[in-house]
């Protein structure tokens, strides 16, 4: 009998927690380590944001579907894992032995700008702060419009920068006026055709992009540049770009320059061959994957074929990562930005199409 251990009840998780009755099946014990009984869907997450989404409507109730499929559920994080021992560290509690590992411990916004006692300081993970935000938002917005500012420059800005506004915009509220910041071109590394559909959606709200200079930092109320200019801000969201999970790093495995765990074409650590990981946390080998959830969604497959191969002591299949993927942006009031092999638009279908894609995703693991 083997031990197999999830750490992390992420999207490229999916199909193992809901093949564990196969798993035990082959005489193997399952363990799911999460810091909650549900996990967001970071895909909706805006959307929750604007109000589109309730938040039971973009989250998985993964501690119920592990147990009702038979594994046993810790509730925990990851603080690193020792590979020659084969154990997992949570940052409180027991540690938690294994034959086989399994991470799909996520990314993190840097939150380094902001002092540790601001407040109305919001980084865009985890998913869970843009309802707080939302909350926030709306307090504000009974009494006066609501000033927010957006650091940041790349998709997660756009999508909250309008959701944001969709958020103070709503009846009985007065409204926002919003700002974001970004230190190079909005969206550089985008399709020509995304970004003038993008900066065309946000001037028609009213939105402004303040460029130029980078932020220094935040504090409770302000956002100041580098430049020296000072903004007073009610609602500030860190939007500065995602990092894998540091515990590759303090576990001192291989890890690419950006900290995520190195895998191969099996999605297996370079250095353990018990180790897995898929989503955001890894570094892969063979070419860089964008941190975008396609990828977890298309590695799914193989990690459960290949965990289950290595306690079986059977085969590996190669990941491949596949072709272009489509894209779509939620750009918040019912709008989105879609682009996929050069065609590209802007408006409600492309909204209707992201939240069909969204909904079948959630249906599919929660039968809701």
């Amino acid at each position: 009998m083997g031990e197999l251990i999830l750490a992390g009840a992420g999207h490229a998780h999916m199909l193992l927690m809901e093949a564990i009755p196969e798993i035990i099946a082959d005489g193997h014990r399952v363990t799911v380590i999460g810091p909650d009984e549900r996990h967001y869907y970071s895909g909706m997450g805006p959307g929750m944001l604007g109000g589109a989404y309730g938040p039971d409507e973009i989250s998985f109730p993964v501690k119920s579907m592990v147990e009702s499929r038979g594994g046993n559920f810790i509730f925990g994080r990851v603080a690193r894992i020792d590979p020659h021992k084969r154990l997992v560290f949570l940052e409180a509690g027991p540690e938690v032995p294994y034959d086989v590992l399994s991470c799909n411990l996520g990314s993190y916004v840097p939150s380094g700008f902001a002092g540790g006692d601001s407040t109305d300081v919001y980084t865009v993970k985890p998913i869970q702060n843009l309802l707080q935000a939302r909350m926030r938002i709306q307090e504000i917005g009974l009494e006066r419009p609501v000033r927010i500012g957006i650091c940041g420059g790349g998709p997660a800005a756009l999508e909250v920068a309008g959701n944001a506004l969709a958020a103070a915009e709503e009846q009985g509220y007065f409204g926002a006026k919003v700002r974001i910041f970004t230190g190079s071109a909005f969206l550089r590394n985008q399709p020509d055709r995304v970004r003038r559909l993008a900066l065309k959606s946000l001037n028609k709200r009213g939105i402004d992009i303040v460029q130029g200079s980078y932020v220094e930092r935040v504090a409770t109320g302000s956002v100041i540049l580098q430049n020296g200019q000072h903004y007073e801000q009610d609602i500030i969201f860190l939007a500065l770009g995602v990092k894998p999970s540091s515990v590759f790093t303090a576990s001192e495995l291989p890890t690419g320059k950006d900290g995520g765990l190195m895998v191969n074409r099996y999605l297996q650590s370079i250095s353990h061959p018990e180790i897995f990981a898929g989503g955001d946390c890894i570094c892969f080998e063979p070419s860089p994957l964008d941190k975008v959830g396609v990828y977890a969604v298309r590695q799914n497959p193989v990690l459960v074929h290949n965990v289950r191969a290595q306690l079986g002591g059977r085969p590996l299949n190669p990941f491949d990562p596949g072709g272009s993927y489509l894209l779509i942006f939620n750009t918040g009031g019912g709008k989105g930005i879609l682009h996929k092999n050069g065609l590209s638009f802007g408006g409600p279908l492309a909204f209707r199409i992201k939240d069909y894609i969204d909904r079948r995703f959630i249906k599919r693991f929660t039968g809701s």
